[in-house]
């Protein structure tokens, strides 16, 4: 898996990602990051262009993949703002305690292996008062999706760096530390295993 995973993975995955409904999805959302702003799982930067300039002071993108911040550090070539890319994984985020003031992760839970040590490491490091920025995919509501959901994840993440198509997103946040303030839900155009969408905000239960 070395040749692929470094070699082809980033490119297949910048591509699916980088989709025009998914681009849609970031539009809507990303401009709500404000202050510093964590991203975590940044990946090749596609949201790095929809960021609001006048609200965002920094932002940090955190990804495990050295592959995919050289991506990513292209794409940050003319923002107006201050970008720094870590290469960590979310379960372990070498920042200080509350040290930003948004957390944003878009179509990045669905990869990271431990999302419950991951989130309350999110928690760790925003502010009083900052908020988790999210948008991704998972769960489908009909019971028909959700069985080729099932059936196709076990083969799906092996080829898709980990990507499980199944996770039930909102219970993930939540059992986080997470309180989701705000959500909504649908599926984007395209295979409905893989595109049932959960954008919003959440905020900490302190």
């Amino acid at each position: 898996m070395g040749i692929y995973s470094e070699l082809v993975l980033p490119h297949l995955v910048h591509f699916a990602c980088g989709l025009k409904p998914i681009m849609r999805q970031r539009e809507k959302v990303v401009p709500l990051a404000q202050g510093c702003v964590l991203e975590v799982g940044v990946g090749s930067g596609l949201n790095l262009a929809y960021y609001d300039a006048a609200k965002v002071s920094r932002v940090i993108g955190l990804d495990p993949s050295p592959e995919m911040t050289r991506k990513a550090a292209r794409s940050a070539r003319g923002v107006r703002f201050d970008v720094v890319f870590v290469n960590a994984p979310a379960e372990s985020i070498p920042l200080a305690s509350g040290s930003v003031d948004t957390a944003l992760i878009t179509y990045a839970l669905c990869t990271i292996p431990d999302t419950a040590p991951a989130l309350r490491e999110i928690g760790r490091v925003l502010k009083p008062g900052g908020r988790l920025v999210f948008c991704e995919h998972g769960r489908a509501p009909d019971a028909n999706v959700r069985k080729w959901q099932d059936r196709i994840t076990p083969i799906w993440k092996r080829l898709a760096g980990g990507c499980h198509l199944n996770r039930d997103i909102p219970a993930l946040i939540e059992q986080g530390g997470f309180r989701i303030a705000a959500m909504e839900i649908m599926y984007l155009p395209g295979w409905r295993p893989a595109t049932f969408n959960y954008w919003g905000f959440a905020d900490l239960h302190r």
